[in-house]
């Protein structure tokens, strides 16, 4: 049987020649890494059976990797906090967030050789499936969307979101929840016009979320509007939400204009995929490595050129489809990489088109993202331009880029760039 695997992670070299000795000495298999950076790689590559975390580092501190981890379903694993400037709200918040325990520096031996056992012992952690708002992108729109839902996050009024079907309501609606608040999201909408007020009283304190407004039957509404009266009472936030137009419905007399009214006095719209393309190649991977953690699939990662096709299509019915993709993709794919071929062969199977505005926009580089990544990004903005500026004309783009045609060819592939200046998804 193999000893376990112990991740340190701390800047100062010192800490982490010590700690790994130590618990070498006590029959562990370690590795460390010097930053963020690294701990996010090694983490990537292996799933460790115990992290040990600084908090304070340089480049990234370690409750921000924690919540990374967190939040993409890497937290998979007991993360034991350090620090030698270690306060309460560290604690607090590190433990909030899934933290295992908490070690202040200078760390005894007996306290460390304790906590490690305790949390070896613990073992894995069952991975949270499925996605949260945070894993749907930091595209500008997104990111504006999160500022005004924390600006109406504190009231009380019923709050009405519209959009596409698929694009993330629930998760924007869980935003408002609070922890150790009820929540309460029924399956149908039947109860409104049986017993308006059971799931009301379920939802007492917390959060009532009510989908599909707009297929209410005249007797739904009637149950949603007598509803509407008693939720200062019960102190319940009401989240509705819409996947299409309400204006017309009132129009023509099938919904009810005063219960609109009502429901529409703070109303957000949330963005289809299509509207933050950009967001779509780490939406993807988030999926892909949700599947992965949760060992609904074998290890799989994305080529540069798949995630380029991913982001250049159209995605008729946003997150449901997208993550179906990725599963298909994941189960059926032949080999540890998913290329742009086995990503034009899935999209041709669920009917998908390329975006009209596939080509991604100039200038549009993320500087958080790792060198090699962020450079295969622009080379792929760089091509694009070129070929569509030389209208095609390979023998052009190549004079103009500088390289011999069939360095050209090689490298269009390796990014997943037809000739034609298309992405490869037929």
């Amino acid at each position: 049987m193999s000893a376990n695997n112990i991740l340190v992670v701390d800047d100062e070299i010192g800490i982490r020649e010590l700690l790994s000795e130590i618990l070498k000495d006590e029959g562990f298999d370690v590795r460390c890494a010097e930053n963020a950076a690294t701990a996010r790689a090694m983490r990537r590559a292996a799933r460790p059976d115990l992290v040990l975390l600084d908090i304070w580092m340089p480049d990234m501190d370690g409750i921000s990797l924690l919540k990374e981890w967190a939040s993409t379903g890497q937290l998979t694993m007991p993360v034991v906090m350090m620090s030698g400037h270690g306060t309460i709200e560290s604690a607090i918040e590190a433990t909030r967030i899934g933290a295992f325990d908490f070690l202040e520096k200078p760390i005894s031996l007996p306290k460390l050789i304790a906590t490690v056992g305790k949390a070896i012992q613990g073992g894995r952690i069952s991975p949270k499936p499925g996605l949260a708002f945070e894993h749907l992108g930091r595209a500008k729109i997104m990111l504006e969307l999160r500022q005004r839902i924390d600006q109406v996050s504190r009231l009380k009024v019923p709050l009405l979101l519209s959009g596409e079907p698929g694009c993330g309501f629930e998760l924007i609606a869980r935003m408002l929840h609070q922890r150790n608040t009820a929540w309460v999201a029924p399956a149908s909408n039947a109860w409104l016009a049986e017993n308006p007020f059971a799931s009301l009283a379920e939802a007492r304190d917390g959060v009532l979320f009510i989908e599909h407004i707009e297929l209410l039957t005249r007797n739904e509404q009637k149950g949603l509007a007598q509803l509407l009266t008693k939720l200062e009472k019960f102190n319940v936030r009401l989240v509705a939400a819409a996947s299409q137009s309400m204006v017309p419905l009132t129009e023509s007399g099938e919904f009810d204009g005063a219960l609109l009214t009502q429901l529409s006095g703070v109303t957000l719209r949330v963005p289809s995929l299509r509207e933050h393309p950009e967001d779509i190649p780490e939406l993807a991977g988030t999926v892909m490595l949700q599947m992965v953690e949760a060992n609904e699939s074998p290890m799989r990662h994305f080529s540069i050129g798949a995630l380029n096709a991913l982001r250049n299509l159209e995605w008729p019915g946003n997150l449901p489809v997208l993550q179906n993709a990725v599963k298909t993709l994941a189960l059926t794919g032949l080999s540890t990489e998913i290329s742009a071929e086995d990503v034009a062969r899935v999209a041709r199977e669920f009917g998908l088109d390329a975006a009209s505005n596939a080509a991604p926009a100039h200038g549009i580089i993320e500087y958080e993202l790792p060198l090699r990544e962020a450079r295969e990004r622009f080379e792929f903005q760089y091509f694009q331009h070129h070929i569509r500026r030389e209208d095609g004309n390979m023998s052009r783009v190549a004079d103009k880029v500088g390289l011999e045609r069939t360095h050209l060819y090689r490298k269009l592939k390796q990014l997943g760039i037809r000739p034609s200046g298309k992405t490869e998804q037929n």
